[in-house]
């Protein structure tokens, strides 16, 4: 089995050629990823805020739903 040597100036010009025609093939990826990574920020700050705050009861939470 044979071995590939690429130097690092041409891995990245490979790379950002991909990644330019990705983008350019699937406009939307972009905004679905940055859209996913906004929502996992705030589920995250959203999960840390509750470890710090009073727990309450289930009735408390489904009264607070209706």
């Amino acid at each position: 089995m044979s071995s590939i040597v690429i130097d690092d100036q041409t891995l990245k010009g490979l790379l950002k050629e991909a990644l330019i025609e990705v983008l350019q093939e699937r406009p939307g990826l972009l905004r679905d990823m940055l859209s996913d990574a906004v929502e996992d920020i705030g589920l995250t700050r959203a999960i840390k805020e509750g470890e710090s705050t009073a727990e309450v009861s289930k009735g408390a939470v489904m009264k607070a739903l209706e």
